[in-house]
C-alpha cells in the first residue's frame, strides 16, 4: 500500500509543479499546491513493472493486447460497475488531446460546446482553439454547495451539437448523483446533443460517496456519450502520458479514430512505459486507491476546520471528491489580482487562480491537497498566518 507520509523532493526533476515555482511564482519559498499531480509515488507494483519493462532494455512499437484492455475493462466493472467492451476503446496521450480529437470529430467551427461554469481551463482552451463558440451553463453556489440549473442546462442546448461534462467536477469537488447525471442525459437525448464525459477523477471520490460514468446509466444514452478516462490523476502517472476514450456508438468510435488519423495519432498505440503502468495500476492498484481517497477526504477535513477555526475569512466549498479543494475567499475582499498575489507574497503558497476557471471563479482559489500531512499542514499554517496578519 501507499506511504502517503513520505515527503519526497521532487526538486529538478523536471517536475512541472515543482521546478517552475520560481518561473511562475518569483520565488522559491513558495509551496507549491497547483497543478493536478499529487507528491505521492505511485503504487509500488506499478513501479516495479516500469522497472522490470525498462530491464528488457528494447522499446519498440508496443501493442494494445487482450491482457492490457482486460485490464481496463475489469477496472470499470469492480470499479464503476459498468461493463464494456475492447472495441469501443480508443487510446490517447491524454483526456485534454482527446477533447480537442472529440471537439474536431463532431463540431464544425463557430458550432456552439456547452460547458458547466466555473470549470477546468482546459475546456475553454480546447473550445477557442478550434475556434467554436463557448455557451455557459454557469452552476449554482448555494449553501456552500454547487448544483446544476436545469432550466438553463435545457435552454442553452439549443443552441450547440456538443455539451462537456466534467465528471466529477473540477474544480468544485461534485460527484454527480445519478438522478442528475439521467436529467443531463435526457435532456441531451431529446435536443440531439452529443456528451463528450471528462471523468479523469472518477476514481477520486470520498468514501460513501459513488461515481457512475454517465454512458453506465443505459444503452441509450451510451450512444449518446464518448468518455474519457485515464489512471493519470488516479495514480500520480501524468508524466506517463497514457489514457482513453469509450464509446459504444461505433459511428462516433469510427469519427473519433479518423480524427485522431488525420492529425497522425495512432488510436491503437500508447507510450510503452504508460501503458505497462496502467496495466499494472488496473491490476493491481484498488487497495491503494481506496486508502488514497481516505486519506483525501481527511486532508479535506483538516484544511476546512483549520480556516474554520482560524481563518473564517477562506470557505472550502464542500468536496465530495478530487484532491483539489475549492476555497470561496471573499472575506478577504481582494480583487482577483489581489488574491493571488496574497497567496503567493503573504502566505507563500502556490494556488490556482480562482479566475482561470471563468468568471464566476473570481473570489475563489483551487488548491491541491495531494501532498503528504507535513507539506499541507505547513501550507495552512501559513495561509492562516497570512489571514491574521491580513486583519491589521
Amino acid at each position: 500500500m501507499g506511504n502517503f507520509d513520505e515527503v519526497i523532493n521532487r526538486w529538478n526533476t523536471k517536475s512541472v509543479k515543482w521546478d517552475l515555482v520560481e518561473t511562475l511564482f518569483q520565488s522559491k519559498d513558495v509551496i507549491p499546491m497547483w497543478v493536478a499531480d499529487m507528491d505521492f509515488k505511485a503504487p509500488q507494483e506499478v513501479n516495479e513493472a516500469i522497472i522490470k519493462r525498462a530491464e528488457h532494455g528494447v522499446y519498440g512499437y508496443t501493442l494494445a493486447d487482450h491482457a492490457f484492455k482486460e485490464s481496463i475493462i475489469n477496472w470499470n466493472k469492480e470499479r464503476h460497475n459498468w461493463s464494456i467492451q475492447p472495441k469501443w476503446l480508443t487510446f490517447s496521450s491524454g483526456v485534454v488531446a482527446s477533447l480537442h480529437m472529440a471537439i474536431q470529430a463532431f463540431s464544425e467551427p463557430n458550432d456552439g460546446i456547452l460547458i458547466q461554469t466555473p470549470v477546468y481551463p482546459p475546456f475553454y482552451n480546447s473550445i477557442n482553439a478550434l475556434d467554436r463558440t463557448i455557451i455557459k451553463n454557469p452552476l449554482i453556489f448555494q449553501d456552500n454547495y454547487y448544483t446544476i440549473d436545469f432550466a438553463d442546462f435545457e435552454e442553452k442546448l439549443k443552441q450547440v451539437k456538443v455539451f462537456i461534462l466534467c465528471s466529477p467536477h473540477n474544480p468544485v469537488g461534485r460527484v454527480w448523483r445519478k438522478d442528475e447525471l439521467e436529467e443531463m442525459a435526457r435532456l441531451c437525448i431529446k435536443h440531439n446533443v452529443l456528451i463528450i464525459s471528462d471523468e479523469i477523477h472518477g476514481d477520486l471520490v470520498y468514501p460513501g460517496k459513488k461515481h457512475i460514468p454517465i454512458a453506465s446509466l443505459s444503452e441509450e444514452i451510451a450512444n449518446q456519450t464518448i468518455t474519457c478516462m485515464a489512471p493519470s490523476k488516479t495514480f500520480n502517472v501524468a508524466g506517463l502520458a497514457a489514457s482513453y476514450c469509450i464509446t459504444s456508438n461505433e459511428e462516433y468510435k469510427r469519427l473519433l479514430d479518423k480524427a485522431f488519423n488525420k492529425q497522425g495519432f495512432h488510436s491503437d498505440q500508447l507510450n510503452t512505459m504508460g501503458q505497462v503502468a496502467m496495466e499494472a495500476a488496473y491490476t493491481y492498484g484498488a487497495p491503494w486507491v481506496d486508502e488514497l481517497n481516505t486519506l483525501l477526504e481527511s486532508h479535506y477535513h483538516f484544511v476546512k476546520e483549520s480556516f474554520e477555526k482560524h481563518a473564517p475569512e477562506l470557505n472550502v466549498v464542500k468536496s465530495e471528491g478530487t484532491y483539489l479543494l475549492w476555497i470561496d475567499c471573499s472575506g478577504l475582499k481582494l480583487n482577483a489580482k489581489e488574491l493571488r498575489e496574497f497567496f503567493v507574497k503573504e502566505a507563500k503558497v502556490g494556488l490556482n487562480a480562482g479566475k482561470d476557471y471563468g468568471e464566476e471563479g473570481e473570489q475563489f482559489m483551487r488548491m491541491n491537497v495531494g501532498c503528504p500531512r507535513e507539506t499541507l499542514e505547513e501550507a495552512v499554517e501559513r495561509i492562516i498566518e497570512a489571514v491574521k496578519r491580513n486583519r491589521i
